[in-house]
Parts: structure tokens; C-alpha cells; sequence
């Protein structure tokens, strides 16, 4: 054999021993590890749910019940204390006056989205989360609640038909003490569609693009009742008309039924194929007419935040009286 010949024979004994040499084997991928997501909230009947829907869905984790109990300031009553001394089992209290704007005088005005996102977070409320929401009488300042929530960007809000009166009366489940709730992350974006303000009330005399409906009692309306705010003028907003917020209830404390409640609009004057502007006294009640309103499908409605107590103490706004 040549030496010219060793290098060829070198190289096949190479590529045989290069074929016998076992690759390892390629590494399997492995699975990724699932996440556990937590349950999503469950879908509400509507604006408005009863007390047979709460408790079947009050042990829901993503069911946050919310106490908006709220009482005129002539009254001394403390609505905190009173949630420590009976409240529905998990619920929160949501302090009206407290969760507002503390840059004016006016009573409980919206707070900004950033205030507004910081305290209910404390609350342990998320925008994953389903509100509920009730006060101590029926519906009254849980709408309000209902629609600040609304107004703040969160529509997973619903009221309790009946609240806490109702509750009782069935014989429900009760305790007492602090809320315990841990803190949550809540976003919060204003709505403006939802709010109306001074300079846009007053335009709209002249315009009278939305129809504005006052959800005080007649005599206030008229001028003929004195206000329970000292200081305040008498009477209504020029073109208003008047629905007493509490023509929508049955004496049990909760809403009419939807047929009910058209025919209650109707009656006041309101023609439901236009937007409408809720005013009241401070902006507690007529939020009792926007949520009527909502539950038959009127989606055009805001509330004037600062209502009444705001108008009045005015001294260039106009004023008409009578009914």
C-alpha cells in the first residue's frame, strides 16, 4: 500500500466511527405551567337585583356587596355606626361624603378618577369585580353610589331592590363589626356623557336640548315647602319638570316594575325618545330617577352633580316657582 493512500483509508475509518457515535437525544419540550385564573364575576340580571339573587351568589369572591347608606345631615344619624351594628355578611361601606371631592363646599360632589380609584381599592374592590350595592331605606343613596361607579367608568354595578329594609324583613343573614376587605387594584376613567355641570345646565334653558327632571318633592319644586339647607332660594330650574324620586317605589322599598315606572315618567311630562338631566337637592335622588330611567332602557340620562344646592346659592341663576 502507497503512502497516497493512508490518508483516503484514514478518512472513511472516521466516517465509520462518526456514524456508530449515538447524538443525544433531542430535549423534549416540556408543558407550560397553566395559571389559575381567577373566576370571573357573574353576570347580573340587570341595573337592579333581588335579594333572592344576592344570597344565592353572596359567598362569589368576585360578588363585592357595598353599603351607600347615606342620611340627610339634619338628621344626625351616623351611617358608618350604623354599618358596624348590621350590615349584609361581606359588604363594605362606601362613605358618600367621605369618596368626594374635598376642593369645594358642596355636599359630596364626584372626586376626581384618581381619588375615587385610590379609596375604593381600600374598599377591596377591583374592575374585575361585580358591585352590588344597598342603603339602609331601599333604593335611594345606593343609587347614587350605583351611579358614581357608572360615572367613574365601571358599568359590573348593580342595586339591591329593596336593600337592607327588604333583607331584614326576609329574615337574612346579618353581622356586625369593621369591614375587612384587602386592598385591590381599581381604575378609574370619568365618564362626562354621565355628568352634567353649572354652565351646561344654564345653557340648556335656552337650548333645551335635554329635558331636566327634579326629583324633589313638590313643594320644594313649587317654592312653596322651605329647603332643608339653609340659605337656598326657593323653587325649580326653568323648564324643569317634577317626579318626586319616591313615586317610584312600592311600599316595600323597591322599585316599580318596569311598566310602572314609564308610566311614571310619562305622567311627569317626560318624553322618553330624548336625553334627560336628573336634579335634586344635592344629587342623592336624582340618581333615583336616572336609575329608573336606565332600567327602561332610557340610556340618555345624566345627573347634575350639584343639583339644587348649587343653583340656589347662585346669585345670577335663574329661578322659576310654581308648578
Amino acid at each position: 500500500m502507497t503512502g497516497a493512500s493512508r490518508p483516503r483509508r484514514s478518512r472513511r475509518r472516521a466516517a465509520k466511527v462518526a456514524r456508530k457515535v449515538k447524538r443525544p437525544a433531542a430535549r423534549r419540550r416540556q408543558p407550560r405551567a397553566t395559571v389559575a385564573r381567577r373566576p370571573s364575576a357573574p353576570q347580573a340580571p340587570g341595573a337592579i337585583v333581588s335579594t333572592e339573587w344576592l344570597a344565592a351568589h353572596l359567598d362569589d369572591p368576585r360578588v363585592r356587596v357595598v353599603d351607600g347608606t347615606w342620611h340627610m345631615p339634619q338628621l344626625q344619624r351616623d351611617p358608618r355606626r350604623e354599618f358596624e351594628e348590621e350590615h349584609i355578611p361581606g359588604a363594605v361601606f362606601f362613605d358618600i361624603d367621605g369618596i368626594a371631592d374635598r376642593d369645594t363646599s358642596l355636599p359630596h360632589m364626584l372626586p376626581s378618577a384618581a381619588q375615587f380609584e385610590r379609596q375604593v381599592g381600600e374598599l377591596g374592590i377591583s374592575n374585575a369585580d361585580l358591585v352590588v350595592v344597598y342603603d339602609l331605606r331601599g333604593v335611594i343613596s345606593a343609587a347614587r353610589v350605583w351611579w358614581t361607579f357608572r360615572a367613574m367608568g365601571h358599568d359590573r354595578v348593580a342595586v339591591l331592590d329593596g336593600g337592607l329594609r327588604k333583607w331584614r324583613a326576609e329574615e337574612r343573614a346579618v353581622e356586625s363589626g369593621p369591614a375587612k376587605a384587602p386592598q385591590r387594584r381599581f381604575k378609574a376613567r370619568l365618564r362626562r356623557d354621565l355628568v352634567r355641570g353649572l354652565q351646561q345646565v344654564r345653557r340648556n334653558i335656552a337650548s333645551r336640548r335635554e329635558q331636566t327632571l327634579d326629583a324633589r318633592s313638590r313643594g320644594r319644586f313649587a317654592g312653596t315647602e322651605p329647603e332643608p339647607r339653609a340659605g337656598l332660594r326657593g323653587g325649580h330650574i326653568p323648564g324643569s319638570v317634577n317626579l318626586p324620586y319616591d313615586m317610584l317605589y312600592r311600599p316595600d322599598a323597591t322599585l316599580l316594575p318596569p311598566d310602572g315606572l314609564r308610566q311614571a315618567f310619562a305622567a311627569a311630562g317626560v318624553d322618553l325618545g330624548k336625553p334627560v338631566v336628573t336634579t335634586c337637592g344635592s344629587g342623592i335622588t336624582a340618581s333615583v330617577l336616572a336609575l329608573g330611567l336606565h332600567v327602561i332602557g332610557h340610556k340618555k340620562v345624566a345627573v347634575y352633580d350639584g343639583s339644587w344646592t348649587e343653583w340656589a346659592s347662585q346669585p345670577d341663576t335663574p329661578v322659576e316657582a310654581g308648578r
